[in-house]
């Protein structure tokens, strides 16, 4: 029993001995509770002198540099959708009936978020800036999201009106008709990262950082060279400049 008892002193002991740095600091820990409480306390006064949206842009600056909240819903659809099928699948290949009931969730919510993301699709298109190509691409994903939005309505629908699984031959239809919903899911999603990510619809263009950035770059350096040469000076006192 002593023992034991020396064990746990033993123990106790080793445990204060690592955590009373962490709260105070030193000990080769760097600050410490103490110190990211100070550092907390500093960032909440900092805080109250600001106004709401200053707030806001300062705890969620990805979200308060969006033009519009599309963005933050797409994944939610392509997520829903695609685990519904997939475990519907699954479930019935399977025969597992539990699996399917939490399809149909997997389904239900994917609807409401599709309506979700299909509003603010639309909402965005008004305030977007966009032209020629774009136009053009964005009409079709529009027409894609609007059709992958239909079909999980019937699929839903077709589910509720059922009162649960659908069995037999009819399930096969109904499985068929859900994978083509997914195929259309992935040509809306296709579309739109074509929007984003060859045209820069509704991103600062990556060149325009990069410019920024570079000529911040030759402020802080001094640098006064240009980008058609650059010079060397040689021993002999003459100044060489090499174009290319």
């Amino acid at each position: 029993m002593s023992a034991l008892f020396n064990t746990l002193g033993k123990n106790m002991f080793e445990i204060i001995n690592f955590w009373m740095p962490e709260v105070h600091g030193g000990g080769g820990h760097s600050g410490g509770v103490a110190s990211s409480v100070n550092q907390f306390l500093i960032f909440l006064d900092t805080l109250s002198g600001k106004s709401a949206a200053e707030i806001f842009a300062l705890l969620m600056p990805g979200i308060a540099a969006m033009e519009n909240i599309h963005p933050l819903f797409v994944h939610f659809p392509i997520a829903l959708l695609t685990g519904f099928t997939a475990i519907d699948i699954l479930g019935s290949a399977l025969k597992k009936p539990e699996w399917r009931k939490a399809a149909s969730w997997f389904l239900y919510f994917g609807v409401i978020m599709a309506g979700f993301t299909v509003a603010a699709g639309l909402a965005a298109e008004e305030s977007v800036a966009h032209g020629g190509n774009v136009h053009d691409i964005m009409e079709r994903h529009e027409t894609l999201a609007l059709t992958v939005l239909s079909l999980s309505v019937i699929l839903a629908l077709w589910r509720l009106l059922n009162r649960g699984l659908i069995e037999g031959t009819a399930n096969v239809f109904y499985l068929l008709f859900a994978v083509v919903m997914n195929i259309v899911l992935i040509f809306t999603a296709d579309f739109g990262g074509l929007m984003v990510y060859k045209y820069g619809v509704s991103v600062q263009a990556a060149h325009d950082v990069n410019e920024a950035l570079f000529q911040q770059h030759n402020h802080s350096t001094g640098s006064t060279e240009t980008d058609s040469g650059h010079g060397h000076s040689h021993a002999d006192g003459h100044s060489h400049t090499h174009a290319h």
